[in-house]
């Protein structure tokens, strides 16, 4: 299973990543869910030209985009984000943390659903 994380352009001003790279390497929050073997293959913001980015992550087999929890709690745009990645991809709409967002609740929307 091929997963990339977006997050919040904004965040990634400040923000190194360890929450959400802590989460998938150990394999809690949103990544216990998943049994088999996975692969990190993006980790990218979610800002500049997303079609290009869903083009590479095609490209690169990614199956599931992860929006960080930094998506859920600050972007305006994270329900439409997550909406337009599912025509693609498995979305699942936070990283690490409580699986129940604070501001939004957290989105998880299959492929073409």
């Amino acid at each position: 299973m091929k997963i990339a994380i977006l997050v919040r352009e904004e965040t990634m001003q400040r923000c190194t990543g360890r929450g959400c790279l802590n989460a998938f390497f150990q394999r809690k929050d949103a990544f216990e869910r998943y049994e088999d073997n996975i692969e990190l293959v993006t980790f990218s913001h979610a800002g500049g030209d997303i079609d290009h980015k869903i083009e590479m992550m095609l490209k690169n087999g990614v199956d599931v985009v992860h929006l960080s929890s930094c998506m859920r709690g600050k972007a305006p745009n994270y329900e439409a984000l997550a909406k337009r990645l599912s025509e693609y991809f498995d979305v699942v709409g936070y990283t690490h943390g409580s699986a129940e967002g604070k501001e939004q609740a957290t989105i998880t929307i299959k492929k073409g659903c």
